[in-house]
């Protein structure tokens, strides 16, 4: 743990004292309540972190999918005669949604999950897709618009698949993988 009073004292101190200094007891962490608090460190050690940190991976996956996968996505699209151009916004917003999935999907299986919840996580981020495409479709909203609307809502989908099974998520990455291998057993 960082504690400046510490790293003073090393500053301060000549090399010969280092080793009295180093080996001094650290303070314990300050509590609130029951709970004592954790540093930005030590938050991916707890359930939390790892849900969270289980998240943030998620959502960085699926933004780098979505920009690696983009050209060829279009490329594919072209060659099947339809377009991806903002002229376009329902296939837009079919490619975008594709193009985040896939990789989403990609990872969850190299990082040990069963398919159920991979596929309930797929489910979350095409739900809001086609009705996103829904929505361009009727004429009710345009293509900039119902962007920002269809992230939010994968984001959220996300979330609430993630919340739903807790305790694939907040375990370590191959707790998907370790829960497949204790039912096979």
């Amino acid at each position: 743990m960082f504690n400046p009073s510490l790293q003073y004292q090393i500053a301060q101190t000549r090399p010969a004292d280092l080793t009295r200094v180093a080996s001094a007891p650290s303070p314990r962490p300050a509590t609130t309540g029951a709970r004592s608090r954790i540093g930005v460190a030590g938050l991916r050690g707890t359930s939390t972190g790892r849900f969270v940190g289980h998240y943030v991976e998620m959502v960085a996956v699926m933004f780098i999918g979505m920009f690696a996968l983009s050209n060829p996505a279009d490329w594919l699209f072209s060659a099947l005669g339809a377009s991806t151009s903002s002229q376009h916004p329902a296939m837009m917003l079919f490619s975008m949604g594709i193009t985040m999935t896939v990789p989403m999907i990609a990872w969850m299986r190299f990082r040990g999950h069963a398919w159920r919840p991979t596929n309930e996580m797929a489910t979350s981020m095409l739900i809001p897709t086609f009705a996103a495409m829904a929505l361009v479709g009727a004429g009710l909203m345009k293509g900039g618009p119902v962007m920002v609307i269809e992230h939010v809502a994968m984001l959220a989908g996300m979330l609430i698949a993630m919340l739903v099974r807790r305790d694939e998520y907040s375990g370590g990455h191959a707790h998907g993988a370790a829960a497949q291998q204790a039912i096979a057993a």
